[in-house]
């Protein structure tokens, strides 16, 4: 069986080789644009019928279905990555992460927002002074409870 490191550079080659785009493979999946994504990029797994449908989708075999489904090791650098992109949500939760929790406390209560029952859309908005990106998190509150 592939491992998600084989697994992703599979898909990766497939996909330029495709010329294809990662909504495209999700539409083929039937599932969103930013879990089709991380799944393919080894961070979540998807079941056996989107799995095989990627698979089918990108002209690839079973063992990348079958590393699709395996059930991923979520983890990542402790150091703050050098990468610009992912270093600037760093920044954004380095500088912003603080406001975040203070106004979740003040309308939710104490507890978190979950990553698990958990939906993101990244979308373009065009601009005159230069296009933005739209990041939308849509998590559980999750209280936490006193026993």
């Amino acid at each position: 069986m592939l491992d998600k490191v084989a697994m992703t550079e599979a898909i990766i080659v497939a996909k330029a080789q495709k010329q294809t785009s990662w909504q495209a493979i999700a539409e083929a999946a039937g599932l969103s644009e930013v879990y089709t994504t991380s799944a393919c990029l080894g961070m979540n797994h998807l079941d056996t019928d989107p799995a095989e449908k990627v698979a089918a989708y990108l002209g690839l075999d079973k063992a990348v279905a079958e590393a699709l489904q395996a059930f991923p090791h979520k983890s990542w650098e402790k150091a703050v990555p050098t990468d610009p992109l992912i270093y600037r949500l760093y920044e954004i939760v380095g500088v912003y992460g603080p406001t975040m929790k203070e106004l979740i406390h003040e309308k939710f209560g104490d507890g978190i927002m979950s990553a698990i029952d958990f939906t993101m859309d990244i979308d373009k908005e065009p601009n005159p002074a230069g296009d933005r990106v739209v990041v939308t998190m849509n998590g559980k509150f999750l209280p936490y409870k006193a026993w």
